[in-house]
Order: structure tokens, then sequence, then C-alpha cells
């Protein structure tokens, strides 16, 4: 018997579709929902899940971005095969993007019994919830917002892409929180560190979702409620990708900054009065 209904698996997957790109962590969110409904957060068959359902948000931002991702990988082709085209802007983002993903792969395979074991607590997503939230808000008052898209280097793409590790390390900081807020420290504009977000954020959360694949399948979570999770993920994930695109180009990430607050501070007290267990 699988250990996530196909109604659990909605309800999940909607939370990771409204959540993965916006941020307040996903993963965090996630833990949250699985404690309130009774699912083990530390069982390994959920964990593969939640790494799965990611596949879906991912495939939204693949659809969402269809033009721009065919762009940057026809030019890193063309770059392949012809020297002049390497001077090309979208020929070299292919690579930064390939090199940030690295450091990532590297410390999630090294740490994965500690990311699966202790800092899969809920005390550390509520802990990371908060300090995120700090670095955020410091983040928007400290970026200067004049740099856009076409204006960032290797070494952005290798701090922002770095910065995923927080992510991975404290479930709670978000992985878009910890790479938008970097990239605004850069001096980005607020749009521009979005789309750098998402970008970066496919070939990490997609191998994910594939590394995990066999640990989902294998260990107690049926097929129904993985591909009803995964598709309910790209449907919602979807829209939010086109609202936070459409919000952050008029708002600052102040909104986002209390939510996660106000969410820590209640897992905190929920916690303390053991109506979650960690």
């Amino acid at each position: 018997m699988s250990v996530i209904s196909v109604g659990q698996a909605v309800v999940l997957g909607a939370v990771e579709g409204v959540t993965e790109f916006l941020p307040v962590s996903s993963t965090g969110h996630l833990k949250i929902v699985e404690g309130l409904m009774g699912i083990p957060v530390d069982d390994d068959a959920v964990v593969g899940f939640s790494a799965v359902i990611q596949v879906g948000a991912i495939a939204a931002v693949l659809v969402y971005f269809f033009k721009d991702i065919v762009r940057i990988v026809s030019a890193w082709g063309r770059g392949l095969r012809d020297r002049e085209e390497r001077y090309h802007h979208d020929y070299r983002f292919a690579w930064w993007v390939i090199c940030a993903t690295i450091p990532i792969v590297a410390v999630g395979l090294a740490a994965k019994p500690l990311i699966e074991g202790p800092l899969a607590s809920l005390w550390v997503v509520a802990g990371s919830l908060i300090v995120g939230s700090g670095v955020m808000w410091a983040a928007d008052q400290m970026g200067r917002h004049k740099r856009g898209e076409d204006d960032t280097s290797f070494k952005d793409a290798m701090l922002v892409g770095s910065s995923q590790i927080l992510a991975l390390l404290f479930p709670g900081f978000s992985r878009s929180g910890a790479t938008m807020s970097t990239a605004l420290i850069l001096d980005l504009d607020r749009v521009a560190a979005t789309r750098l977000s998402f970008f970066l954020g496919i070939p990490a959360l997609t191998g994910a979702g594939l590394y995990e694949l066999k640990d989902a399948l294998g260990t107690g979570v049926g097929a129904a409620p993985l591909v009803v999770g995964t598709v309910v993920s790209f449907v919602v994930a979807y829209a939010s990708i086109a609202w936070l695109l459409k919000f952050v180009a008029k708002h600052s990430f102040n909104a986002f900054v209390i939510y996660r607050i106000v969410v820590g501070v209640l897992l905190f007290g929920l916690l303390g009065a053991g109506v979650l267990h960690s």
C-alpha cells in the first residue's frame, strides 16, 4: 500500500507547484503539509516523492521558457561547431549554467545522509524560513537593481548557482530565495534575478528528481500518486511562474519576507505545542 494516497498527492503537487519558484521554500512547505497530514517526512519514499514531483514544476519552466531555452541550446550547439559563435552571450550562458550546477551536485551527493536525516527536521525548516527572510530583506535593500539579464557574467552564475547549496542543506531557506537574494546582492534587477533563478534551477532540480525516482518507486509510493502529483505540480507551477514574473516587475520581495517569518513562527509554535513532530 502506498505511503501517499492519490488525494494527498494532489495536495502535495499543488503545494509544490505554488512554492517551487516563489522564494518561500517548497521543501519547507512540503514538509509542513506532510507533517500535518501525518506523512513521515524522513521516509525514503516520501523524500523521493517530493523530489520527483519537482520534475512537474521543472517541466512547467521548460514549457514557459521554451523559446528562450531553444535559443540558448541552439547557440550552445552552434558554438561547439563554430569558434565565431562562442562569443555569443547565449553560448557562454549555457556553459555557465552547466558549471554553476556542479557545486550543488557535488554537495548533494556528499551530504545526502545529512540532508535526508538530521537536516530534514522541521525545526531546521522553521529556523531557515526566518533566517532566510532576513537575508532576502537585506539583499533587496542592498541591491541597486541596475543590471539586466544580458549583463550577467560567469562570476554571477557561479555565485548564484552555488547559493542553491544553502537551500539543499537547510530546507526552509528556499532555493529560489537563496538564488534571487544572491543575484540581488550582485545588483541584478528583480526580473533578471528571478529569470536567472529559473534557468539555474532546471538542471539541478531535474537531476534530483531523476536520481530519487528509484527510491520513490521502490520503497512505498505507487505510480498513481507519483503521476497525479507531478501533473498537478506542472499545472500549478506554470500559473505560479507567470504570476511571479509579473509581480517582481513592480514589487519588492517584502511580501515574501513577511510571509516567511509568519510561517516560521507558526511552525515553531506548532512544534513546541506538539501539534507537529520534527
